[in-house]
């Protein structure tokens, strides 16, 4: 049966991409402890940090919970991008040093 790897949900033969995030679905999901290294209102904030890791050789999968089909004014929810455990401190370095070269830049 194939996977999503980012909701984890399982869906049934056939079905080659997760309806709800949009994501190839895998036929097994390799168990690794994942963490919470970034968070944001913003899919394309979540995204963008997301590229920035892997341009790091660091491997991130977001997790998404909004609902687009229920139109509302606003973001109400947290996009969460994770990290497999081993590689949490290499990311958070990776996050506070982007963030600084954004503030300088911006300065």
């Amino acid at each position: 049966m194939p996977f999503c790897p980012n909701c984890l949900y399982e869906y049934k033969e056939g079905i080659k991409e997760c309806p709800d995030c949009e994501t190839p679905l895998v036929n097994e999901l390799i168990d690794h402890d994942w963490v919470v290294v970034y968070t944001s209102d913003q899919l394309y904030d979540v995204h963008m940090m997301k590229d920035a890791l892997e341009s790091a050789e660091i491997e991130a999968t977001i997790l998404s919970q909004k609902d687009s089909s229920f139109p509302v004014t606003g973001d109400l929810a947290v996009i969460k991008l994770l990290v497999k455990s081993e590689d949490a401190s290499s990311a958070l370095n990776f996050i506070n040093e982007f963030k600084n070269t954004k503030l300088e830049e911006e300065e």
